[in-house]
């Protein structure tokens, strides 16, 4: 019993004295205080703008990034300081494996923080690094994305409302998000009933805050133009060439033998399908489908005539899908001939996998088509599961149905994987030098998800959550590839949902939509630049074209998607494979763990790699520290 007093009082003592001490301990660092916006949930539900006080210590160290939030944050922010800490160091050239970086988060009551802060905590750890002051009258929200640009986030009334109540002059905010929707609802006793009615109406934020409050808001594209605004000081930004190129000529050959192939196969499955003796029904069934791959190919000779190879190919392989569902329906005759079917399949789909795997990647550019591969070799294991589902419940249309695309998917894969070989060149990877990349994706992209559920509620469905869960299911079997880009889906309909909240307008969806067509190109052209053929944003970013030429909003959005698949794609391996060898302290005890695999990556720098720990918080950095714990659309886009 005494020594349970001892270790409270102990304890209390800890607490008593945390915050208090502040990160200023370093004695050779450099310390930054700025705020920054939140958001914070009333007791009856409403959202609310909170300022927050930021303080940032970068200090001489070994690769360490502590947080530490008080009270504690709705969501965690660790993923979004990892990150901001990453991205830092790739701005201003530093190698974070060498500093320590502090990062205190104070505010009056529990906020909903996670992404939305990523910006400013890049900002400040940028100034504290070159020991440059921030303006103490400039206020931002959004997130940092992985190649440095500023992302979306919500709350972007309420925060505005935040940087006005503590003097903020200029207020930054994500390019994009200028306009937002807001829905206003209005009660009316019509002969006693009470009707309620809603209505959205479109607020220009810059407008509204000038008059007001007569803040100034600007829109901010990337850390670069924020840093500006903050310090004054200009980084260098890396130079796009004047006239980026970007075309899948690369996949002519492929495009032109596969269509015609695919359109062979379909002329044989429909003279086969004339000649069976199925009965009526099926025979109407099954000449719809194949009339519906008719048109799919109808459209793949359109893209091919129009040099637009990838949408052709992955035309055809919607196609194809659909002809080999037919073509093996009429095969099977019974139970057992479904099972043999769906084993004939695995068999297929797990000759692709050691192909696949059995393979040596030499160079960035093959690195990207390997990983496209072995993700979709994942995703045809998914499928075929299933298909075998389908055939346990007795489904055995849909089971052969699924069995058809978990094969088509599984040749896509061996496509991919020869199209690497082709780009073969220079020193080889190993596949484990993806891991801590593959961890921050989903770390990034689980924060996203929890951040626009504490927001607004379950409104994107489990979607979202599912497609984290499966990256790190990939992650926990050492498939890096497909848990990056699983993951890299799900930040990508988080980042797009934020971004286009409540807008039904189609001029102002195509206005944002020509934003990120830009920033797509963007990354490729830097891409390019670094002697990279950036395959996967190159063939995403005409896809997203095929969809940009429709009229209907989820044209649009699918536009955007893709378009957001190419920036993240072409940057994704930019930044390095993984981190230096560092450690980070555990907050429960006295030893250190060591962090994932490490290795320099492309650009020749070193970042900091951390496991995430929700609040921890520092006391001291001169001597030995006491560490202490406080406590979109479902997407099933058929592409080659």
């Amino acid at each position: 019993m005494r020594k349970t007093y001892a270790l409270a009082a102990v304890l209390l003592l800890i607490f008593s004295i945390l915050p208090a001490v502040g990160a200023q301990c370093p004695c050779e660092g450099h310390t930054i205080v700025l705020k920054a916006p939140a958001v914070s949930r009333t007791p009856d539900g409403r959202l609310v703008g909170v300022a927050t006080n930021f303080v940032i210590t970068v200090a001489p160290g070994s690769g360490h990034v502590y947080l530490e939030t008080w009270p504690l944050a709705e969501v965690d922010m660790q993923a979004s300081a990892r990150l901001a800490t990453q991205i830092a160091g790739e701005v201003t050239g530093k190698d974070m494996s060498k500093y320590d970086v502090f990062i205190q988060v104070r505010a009056d009551s529990p906020i909903i923080g996670g992404p939305s802060a990523g910006g400013t905590m890049t900002v400040g750890i940028i100034a504290a690094l070159e020991g440059w002051k921030v303006r103490d009258d400039v206020m931002m929200t959004g997130m940092i994305n992985p190649d440095g640009t500023i992302g979306p986030v919500g709350g972007i009334l309420e925060k505005a409302a935040a940087a006005a109540s503590v003097g903020a002059k200029l207020f930054l905010i994500p390019e994009g998000q200028r306009i937002q929707m807001v829905q206003e609802s209005e009660e009316k006793n019509i002969g006693g009933i009470i009707q309620i009615t809603t209505r959205t109406r479109k607020v220009d934020v810059a407008q509204y805050a000038k008059e007001r409050w007569g803040l100034e808001v600007k829109e901010v594209s990337d850390i670069y133009d924020a840093v500006y605004y903050f310090t004054g000081h200009r980084l260098s930004k890396p130079q796009v060439p004047p006239n980026i190129r970007i075309d899948t000529a690369f996949l002519m050959d492929d495009a032109k033998k596969d269509y015609a192939n695919t359109t062979a196969y379909y002329d044989l499955v429909l003279e086969k399908l004339k000649k069976s003796t199925v009965d009526y029904e099926t025979y109407v069934t099954l000449k719809e489908a194949l009339d519906q791959a008719k048109g799919i190919l109808n459209s793949s000779k359109e893209a091919l005539d129009e040099g637009m190879y990838y949408t052709a190919l992955s035309k055809d392989f919607q196609a194809r899908i659909i002809i080999r569902h037919v073509d093996w329906y009429m095969n099977v005759q019974s139970v057992q001939d479904v099972a043999e079917l769906l084993n004939r399949v695995n068999a297929y789909i797990n000759g692709t996998e050691r192909y696949v795997s059995g393979m040596e990647i030499r160079g960035m550019t093959m690195l990207q088509a390997i990983a496209a591969a072995e993700e979709r070799v994942e995703q045809a294991k998914d499928i075929l599961q299933d298909a075998w589902k389908n055939f346990y419940n007795g489904d055995y249309w849909d089971a052969v149905g699924n069995a058809a695309y978990a094969y088509e998917r599984a040749d896509t894969a061996r496509f991919w994987a020869s199209l690497g070989e082709r780009f073969a060149k220079g020193d080889a990877i190993e596949r484990d030098e993806l891991k801590d990349t593959a961890r921050n994706y989903i770390d990034e992209s689980s924060l996203i998800a929890t951040y626009i559920e504490s927001m607004y509620g379950d409104v994107v469905g489990s979607s979202l959550s599912d497609t984290i869960q499966k990256a790190e299911e990939y992650y926990d079997d050492g498939k890096y590839s497909a848990a990056i880009f699983t993951a890299m889906e799900a930040r990508v309909r988080g980042e797009v949902f934020l971004d286009t909240l409540g807008i039904d307008n189609v001029t102002v969806l195509r206005d944002k939509l020509e934003q990120m067509k830009e920033a797509a190109k963007t990354a490729i052209g830097l891409a390019q630049m670094k002697g990279i053929t950036p395959l996967l944003a190159m063939a995403y970013y005409e896809f997203a074209e095929s969809y940009e030429k429709g009229n209907g909003i989820d044209d649009i959005q699918n536009a955007m998607i893709f378009y957001q698949y190419a920036r993240e794609s072409a940057g994704v391996f930019l930044l390095k494979i993984n981190s230096s060898e560092v450690t980070w302290t555990n907050p429960m005890g006295s030893e250190t763990v060591p962090s994932t695999t490490s290795s320099t990556k492309a650009t020749g720098t070193k970042t900091p790699s951390t496991t995430s720990s929700t609040g921890v918080g520092i006391t001291s950095v001169c001597g030995p520290g006491i560490i202490a714990l406080f406590a979109l659309l479902p997407l099933l886009r058929r592409r080659d």
